[in-house]
């Protein structure tokens, strides 16, 4: 395969020991809603200057091998006229982008959905490709409803979408992470997540098989195994370490480059926890670390919001450091006092 030396190496650099991803590729719509919260103006700049902020950060390398941008983002610039593609390069930070087009109604099913965007995505990664990009990340969206749902044919088309934009994304010599989102909503029990879950992952190895798709050279970003948000009786810490690694070893393939967590409606410590509890766990054929959103920017939004750019660096570097360490199983609750 073309590019195959490069993609294991890119790979397992966005793996590397003790370091995770920070998702910073948030929809213009996504984050006019988190700017909403904080009562900060939704355009164009201050977007740029809130991701100036995530993507300049001094002391940020430590704790990150990569940042998922968005299209707007990585055609951005710092203050100084840097592309922030090449900011992020120059501290050992590979950049990422998302290019899936969202989730859509899936036809003829019902509260299900299918990612779309597969339409004109070579062209796009040639350009990514040029712009620096050295992963994609693609979402697909699967919603437990009762003993019913997700369906076979919404796992069947995520699953086949996600190979696709996969095998399109190493023709350009771009890592592809794939990213099939269990949704926390709902009132199901973790045993039922646990096998939407492996059933998934099952429909989805199938597909990239099917494609050709090298899995030394991709990631999986995947949920963990929790109790639905509204479950009478919510899983605890050990519980989802535990049913997560199970599901991942029951379900993997042993020669994937790793795996990346989504926070996926968690609390900030709670990731941190469920990630820490599950590399003590250890024995695992692949590295177990992280890909946040909320769960890294919810306290750094709040302080730069309020014009405290100090004390958002230092909330941003704190909650990476955490991650990073429970990347390693090295984390404990004394770290947050």
């Amino acid at each position: 395969m073309q590019h195959e030396d490069q993609l294991k190496k890119t790979a397992k650099t966005t793996v590397a020991p003790g370091k995770g991803l920070l998702a910073a590729d948030e929809s213009s719509g996504t984050i006019a809603k988190r700017f909403d919260s904080v009562g900060q103006e939704n355009t164009e700049e201050t977007r740029r200057a809130y991701r100036q902020l995530l993507l300049t950060a001094d002391g940020i390398e430590n704790y990150l091998s990569g940042v998922i941008l968005y299209d707007e983002t990585i055609r951005q610039k710092t203050d100084d006229g840097q592309p922030f593609a090449e900011a992020l390069k120059a501290r050992g930070i590979i950049p990422g982008i998302k290019v899936d087009m969202g989730a859509k109604d899936l036809a003829l099913h019902s509260g299900e959905m299918v990612t779309e965007g597969l339409d004109g995505l070579r062209e796009r990664f040639a350009e990514y490709a040029e712009l620096g990009a050295g992963f994609a990340k693609w979402r697909a969206v699967i919603t437990i409803i009762g003993d019913d749902k997700p369906s076979d044919a919404c796992i069947t088309a995520n699953a086949h979408a996600l190979a696709r934009y996969s095998a399109l994304a190493q023709e350009a010599g771009i890592v592809p992470i794939i990213e099939p989102e269990v949704l926390l909503d709902g009132d199901h029990s973790i045993e039922r997540c646990a096998e939407v879950v492996g059933k998934t992952l099952d429909a989805c190895f199938d597909a990239l098989k099917n494609q050709g798709v090298l899995l030394e050279g991709t990631i999986l970003k995947t949920s963990m195994v929790l109790s639905g948000k509204d479950a009478s009786d919510r899983a605890d810490v050990q519980t989802v370490a535990e049913k997560t690694v199970e599901v991942l070893k029951a379900h993997v393939p042993a020669e994937l480059a790793g795996v990346v967590f989504l926070s996926g409606g968690q609390g900030d410590v709670e990731a941190t926890a469920h990630l820490d509890a599950m590399n003590k766990i250890g024995g695992l054929s692949w590295p177990l670390t992280f890909s946040y959103s909320r769960a890294i920017q919810e306290p750094v939004l709040k302080f730069w919001a309020a014009g405290k750019s100090d004390e958002a660096v230092k909330a941003y570097l704190h909650r990476s450091e955490a991650n990073s360490l429970a990347s390693q199983g090295k984390w404990s609750e004394d770290f947050e006092k």
